[in-house]
């Protein structure tokens, strides 16, 4: 929905099953419709529509794509944002690092990125900027295996920046592609987004000579900031400062937790076989980072008692509106702290997309009826951008209210 500054807020429907778009669409009807008609009745509702390859090539024929903008004026619905990070299935089977394949050395990947954004200029509103999130570059174990691939990946980068720019140019639309910094990926912490951009900018000269930044950003997950012990507004200011358009923010949330033995035994429901859930064991007080793990069975086979004062934040997305329990926290101070930000300079991103992806592998203490929860979170998070004078006060009362 639109908000106040020209923002932009949805929900990403990767939490929601679907690999061929007959199962995407099926999803948006059984789900994203009912949450649509209790949270934004009577307005214009967005979408943040996650879309992997198969899906992608077949809403791209035109029946169906003819049929989908149809189906969105019916509802008063429309799409912004694309979540292009899973390039394959995304649920109900091991996906672990994979997720992160094909990376950004492989023509594969390029291919279906700008299939997303051609079915964007066919989708967003006209005149509306239009989004991608991806993947961090790639998995930190695949360019140490093999690296030689990090300067496929710069190459890969520049062919796919022309092409957005080239389709921005042809349709008159503002498109960008957000890379979204992730424990252990090739990009995880914000020194290491900026060292990355300024590498590719120096091995590709063309990025400077064609703009193609204006293009090509950083998709700011908070969950995934916050795993590795970093405070949003410094964050925040250092990518700005080094010239990188923010593309998008995910307001996400992470598990925190002391490694004792209460919490490790607390940790064990949430050590599944389908995710990747990096583990970071810091000191909270000066964000000092000791040592990471890239799965949480990795940190919970380890033996004998943490340090003094450790803390570990879990990459395992938590729902916003509730805080998990003891003896687990949360990072929902680092989204605010991000909202706090944004309220200062609302101009320097118009995306947000809550993205709690993790629904059908919480823990049951922590689960409600998927709907349930997404209105929940669509009230906390209208009540937190409200009281930063990004939202309405009223639309916040209405969510509150559904």
């Amino acid at each position: 929905m639109q908000l106040s500054h020209g923002l932009h807020l949805a929900y990403c429907t990767n939490v929601h099953r679907g690999e061929t778009w007959t199962e995407t669409f099926a999803a948006l009807e059984r789900h994203t419709l009912p949450v649509r008609r209790r949270v934004a009745p009577g307005r214009s509702y967005a979408i943040g529509l996650r879309l992997g390859r198969r899906a992608a090539d077949e809403l791209s024929r035109p029946a169906e794509l003819a049929a989908f903008r149809a189906w969105l004026q019916r509802h008063d619905c429309y799409v912004f944002t694309i979540n292009g990070f899973p390039y394959g299935s995304f649920h109900g089977t091991r996906v672990k690092e994979q997720v992160y394949a094909p990376d950004w050395s492989m023509p594969e990947r390029v291919e279906y990125t700008l299939r997303l954004f051609s079915l964007l200029t066919e989708l967003a509103p006209a005149g509306a900027a239009a989004s991608v999130s991806t993947v961090p570059a790639s998995f930190k174990a695949f360019v140490a295996a093999e690296p030689a691939r990090r300067a496929r990946i710069f190459a890969r980068l520049t062919e796919c920046a022309r092409g957005i720019a080239e389709l921005a140019a042809r349709t008159g639309r503002d498109l960008h592609l957000g890379l979204e910094p992730e424990p252990c990926c090739e990009i995880e912490t914000t020194a290491e987004t900026v060292a990355f951009f300024e590498a590719w900018r120096a091995a590709e000269p063309a990025v400077d000579r064609e703009g193609l930044l204006r293009h090509v950003g950083v998709n700011y997950d908070c969950c995934h900031l916050a795993v590795e012990f970093e405070s949003a507004a410094p964050a925040l200011d250092c990518l700005t400062r080094a010239g990188l358009r923010l593309s998008k923010l995910h307001l996400s949330s992470a598990l925190r937790v002391t490694p004792d033995a209460a919490g490790r035994a607390a940790l064990a429901p949430f050590a599944e076989p389908v995710y990747l859930h990096q583990v970071i064991a810091g000191d909270p007080v000066t964000g000092k980072v000791r040592r990471r793990f890239i799965d949480l069975p990795d940190a919970l086979a380890e033996q004998g008692p943490p340090p003094a004062g450790e803390e570990w934040r879990v990459h395992f997305h938590v729902p916003l509106h509730a805080a998990p329990g003891e003896p687990f926290r949360d990072t929902r101070d680092h989204l605010e702290g991000a909202l706090d930000w944004l309220a200062e300079r609302p101009g320097s991103c118009s995306h947000l997309e809550m993205e709690t992806y993790t629904w059908e592998i919480l823990p049951p203490a922590l689960r409600l009826p998927v709907e349930d929860q997404l209105v929940r979170e669509y009230a906390w998070t209208l009540d937190a951008l409200a009281r930063r004078g990004l939202a309405s006060r009223e639309l916040a009362q209405a969510a509150a209210r559904a």
